[in-house]
């Protein structure tokens, strides 16, 4: 069976549970991954030149622990109107 009718089937079995919102095939506008994407990128891009191959992957999760313990940093990348779940 395909992933696709396999994600539909669930959905039928639990549409009372939850609400799809559909985007347009390419949105990164409308997409808070996009923001989050951005964010990483200037964080792990600041400073010098990487010295060792740990260099990226430390900074990448350097902030992403910051994110994780900082809500209001992460409930920013949902603030704008088109990408708003109130």
């Amino acid at each position: 069976m395909r992933h696709g009718k396999k994600a539909a089937a669930w959905l039928d079995r639990h549409r009372d549970k939850i609400e799809l919102f559909f985007l347009p095939p390419y949105a990164p506008e409308s997409n808070p991954n996009e923001y989050l994407n951005h964010a990483l990128k200037l964080s792990v891009h600041s400073g010098g030149l990487p010295r060792s191959k740990y260099d990226i992957p430390h900074k990448t999760a350097s902030f992403m622990r910051t994110l994780q313990h900082s809500p209001d940093k992460a409930s920013a990348f949902f603030l704008l109107n088109q990408i708003s779940y109130e």
